[in-house]
């Protein structure tokens, strides 16, 4: 008797044990049973990163130089320029022969006046065949002797007089310091940094050849080493919070990569919780992100890499009229730079999401769901007759979605199924099934 019931005493502790182990067994989180192992996921990615690297003897893409502003001008129904990268000694003998010419124009008792490429936003053509935005070649006056101008006039030539110390010194600035020479003219940073665009255009040259960068601000981590003015940086050892992507892109070299694809990333908080989870270990990629904005050092960074590694670039993006157009402006250029739209613009980046059809798809959650505003519902409009949009007919029927839904979503709407639900699923199955656009 004694040993039925210490029978029923050890059975009953047992049932117990199943009990509290069944309890501890984590649920699966949505969509998670649809993996298949991480072997066969980069099976399919280096297939496809092969495939980008040496396309087959078939495609059209093959061993073809890229297409200039050059090659297709004769075609256009409009006039287009483009800058180009000048040695400081160029740039230094252009501002001396210009500020020559003006001063036989004031000796000759004509005043001076510069001509400048207008940037206003009409003057702006998009070209399917370059898959980027051009600056067409419609210059206005800018008179020292007319009241409107006058002060626009005298910017400019303080300008062109900072930039050319900068070429004899062969030393590099932020756009804050040239700012900072002359606060009492310029007054606002913005008008000084909208005025160096103007000389850029002016002189025929990159923003990058007057020697003046913006402050840090993109970052990097992941598969990539590379020396930034001679010294060697491993990003795989970088922690959570990166590589400052260096502001000068003279200083990048020596880039070396094991990776499989570069990762673009809208926002510094999505790029953390990457970073964090170390997701380039267990898929090989490079993570970069200019949070929010792309800056001009970021964006030559991005198309350093993507040429000279020959890798496969995916976006990540809020689900929002303003991700698809920061995405837009590392693919095809900002009508604000269309002039240097050449060495700023990386082409054939995929949209791997959040897409608006990943709301669905992916069951994320009514209150995850933002309603979009009447000025984010005509941003979307815009957008659907831009003519790089139109080229990608995924694209168009996203945004029509989103329009139609008036709903978007950020990135971090993920997290509302687990803070890791971005590196260890939605990302893993998106690379699966080789879902973006």
């Amino acid at each position: 008797m004694a040993d039925k019931r210490k029978r029923r005493r050890v059975e009953h502790h047992d049932s117990d044990s199943d009990a509290d182990t069944a309890h501890l067994t984590p649920k699966p989180l949505p969509f998670q049973k649809r993996l298949k192992s991480d072997s066969g996921i980069l099976t399919s990615l280096k297939q496809f990163a092969d495939s980008i690297r040496d396309p087959p003897a078939s495609s059209s893409t093959t061993k073809k130089k890229p297409l200039t502003l050059a090659d297709v001008s004769p075609s256009l129904s409009a006039t287009c320029r483009e800058v180009t990268d000048l040695s400081l000694s160029s740039v230094q003998s252009t501002i001396e022969t210009l500020f020559l010419f003006l001063t036989k124009s004031i000796l000759s008792g004509n005043g001076f006046s510069f001509t400048v490429p207008s940037r206003s936003s009409s003057n702006h053509i998009y070209i399917p065949e370059l898959d980027r935005i051009v600056l067409k070649d419609k210059s206005s006056l800018r008179p020292f002797s007319s009241v409107s101008s006058v002060r626009k006039a005298t910017i400019t030539a303080r300008i062109l007089s900072l930039i050319h110390q900068l070429c004899i010194k062969s030393i590099h600035v932020t756009k804050r310091d040239l700012f900072y020479t002359d606060v009492k003219l310029f007054q606002d940073q913005t008008q000084s940094d909208a005025v160096l665009d103007d000389v850029s255009c002016l002189l025929g040259c990159t923003r990058s050849s007057l020697n003046v960068v913006a402050s840090e601000k993109g970052i990097v981590v992941g598969r990539v080493i590379f020396s930034d003015n001679g010294d060697m940086i491993d990003c795989t050892k970088m922690g959570v919070g990166g590589k400052a992507i260096p502001p000068n892109i003279d200083r990048v070299g020596d880039l070396q990569s094991d990776a499989l694809f570069i990762l673009l990333v809208e926002k510094d908080a999505a790029f953390m919780r990457l970073a964090e989870d170390r997701f380039y270990n267990r898929f090989p990629c490079i993570i970069i992100t200019a949070k929010g904005q792309p800056d001009v050092a970021t964006r030559l960074f991005l198309r350093k890499l993507k040429s000279e590694l020959k890798l496969p670039v995916l976006a990540l993006v809020d689900s929002d009229p303003y991700g698809l157009k920061i995405l837009s402006v590392y693919g095809c250029g900002s009508k604000n730079m269309s002039y240097d739209s050449a060495n700023l613009t990386t082409p054939d980046i995929k949209w791997l999401g959040i897409r608006p059809s990943d709301l669905d798809k992916y069951k994320i959650p009514e209150q995850c769901r933002l309603p979009m505003s009447e000025q984010d519902i005509k941003t979307g409009k815009d957008l659907l007759e831009e003519d790089f949009v139109k080229k990608n007919h995924g694209w168009v029927q996203e945004l029509e979605l989103m329009v139609k839904t008036k709903q978007k979503a950020e990135i971090q709407a993920l997290s509302s199924f687990g803070f890791q639900y971005l590196s260890e699923v939605y990302l893993p199955l998106k690379l699966q099934q080789q879902d973006w656009l």
